[in-house]
């Protein structure tokens, strides 16, 4: 039996499995995109998928810019 039967004409989903959404920049880190852009993802139409794709790659900055967490808080005051 072949794959073929399997396989979908659309444009393929930018997850990566890693499905955390940041807490502040309400995003997945692994793939980049907004929940309700992965809830629409299956309703989306390709012209749609494509135009968030092409988002995703300036949205990374965002979450490298987070600053905190267990170091932060250990870590002795400046000054």
């Amino acid at each position: 039996m072949s794959d073929e039967i399997w396989k979908r004409r659309e444009i393929d989903s930018p997850c990566v499995k890693i499905c955390t959404i940041h807490p502040t920049e309400r995003i997945c880190i692994g793939c980049l995109r907004s929940v309700e852009e992965i809830a629409g993802w299956g309703r989306m139409t390709p012209e749609e998928r494509r135009a968030i794709m092409a988002e995703l790659p300036q949205r990374a900055p965002r979450l490298s810019r987070r600053r905190g967490g267990r170091a932060a808080r250990l870590a002795p005051p400046e000054g």
